[in-house]
């Protein structure tokens, strides 16, 4: 049976931010008695992304973070800057690393590899961008 259920990842500044056990502890209900089954998470938010990457060295996150503003810096002539110097460059670096992850799921359990986790991209200095700034950010998952 499809199980679906939207929340809310909480507020964070900008940078990679490993929320494996919220997003687990969100879906504890949906993953119940699923033997075999696809789990996916989606980012409701242009300025923020999701990926799954090493969850135990903290240094993999700000590394991922100073690799993403090398390649995608603010100092760039930007035009879309209604929210701030930050906006297009949180556009585009969500774009790069996307708002979705797919994950398997076996008896009951999302599949992680040995030092996999969820990572919250956010790409914002000051969190959620337009009309929620702050607020934290609101994913979708579902479970098929």
């Amino acid at each position: 049976m499809p199980w679906q259920k939207t929340f809310t990842l909480p507020a964070h500044t900008k940078g990679m931010h490993l929320v494996t056990s919220h997003v687990v502890k969100e879906c504890e209900e949906g993953l119940k008695g699923i033997d075999i089954g696809i789990f996916t998470l989606h980012c409701l938010h242009t300025s923020a992304g999701l990926t799954i990457n090493e969850n135990c060295d903290p240094t993999v996150r700000t590394d991922m973070d100073m690799a993403m503003d090398t390649i995608v810096p603010e100092s760039l002539p930007w035009e879309h800057t209604d929210e701030g110097p930050d906006d297009s460059v949180s556009h585009l670096k969500t774009s790069l690393i996307g708002n979705s992850i797919t994950l398997p799921i076996s008896k009951g359990r999302l599949v992680f590899g040995t030092w996999q986790g969820i990572y919250l991209a956010e790409f914002r200095h000051s969190g959620a961008g337009w009309g929620g700034r702050g607020q934290g950010r609101k994913v979708i998952a579902t479970i098929l």
